[in-house]
């Protein structure tokens, strides 16, 4: 149904009803994507790394002196990085072949503290999108009301609202969320991942 007569709450002070359109909503959703990935020759990634009592940088310093001796397969590290989404570490060696080396090894103690930790050693990758293809993709579940008058205070509209597209009668369901906007006014959406 493309129009909807919503029924006014009388006690709202505004009797009647109001005419507004339901129309889907479309997303753009990936459907094909291509990454270009480049193997580094200087650099490596460190992951299982152990939550430690230190900073960011006092973390890097360690595996800097660590990585930075040729006693233990490294060589002088020209740059540091803390990956904060991960939690692992990218090195860049000054010279090539240092990479190959560690990568080789796969596993490497690494004394921190007064432990010692076994990290992973892994080649370093980067990539970048070359090419992304979208597709218009409808909501199932959402759609979008326009024309809506602004005779009524935020929260009695959405009350009519909700209480209209709940009905199956009217083609509606149960109303798992409303977000009402008045005209000239701005909302903020903030998503969180789906956990079905």
């Amino acid at each position: 149904m493309k129009w909807h007569e919503v029924k006014l709450d009388e006690s709202a002070a505004c009797e009647g009803r109001v005419r507004v359109q339901a129309e889907p909503v479309e997303l753009l959703l990936p459907s094909a994507l291509e990454i270009e990935l480049t193997l580094s020759d200087r650099c490596v990634l460190l992951s299982s790394l152990p939550r430690l009592e230190l900073t960011e940088e006092q973390l890097l310093d360690k595996l800097e002196l660590f990585f930075s001796k040729q006693k233990n397969g490294g060589g002088e590290v020209e740059q540091r990085e803390f990956l904060r989404d991960s939690g692992h570490v990218v090195l860049t060696f000054a010279h090539d072949g240092v990479a190959d080396q560690l990568t080789k090894k796969r596993r490497v103690q690494v004394p921190i503290g007064k432990q010692t930790y076994e990290l992973k050693v892994t080649p370093y990758m980067s990539g970048q999108i070359t090419d992304l293809q979208v597709r218009p993709c409808v909501c199932a579940r959402t759609v979008l009301l326009s024309g809506i008058p602004d005779i009524l205070d935020e929260e009695s509209m959405r009350d009519a609202l909700e209480i209209h597209f709940q009905k199956p009668s009217r083609g509606g369901g149960e109303v798992d969320a409303l977000g009402y906007v008045p005209a000239g006014k701005q909302a903020r959406a903030v998503f969180e991942a789906d956990t079905d």
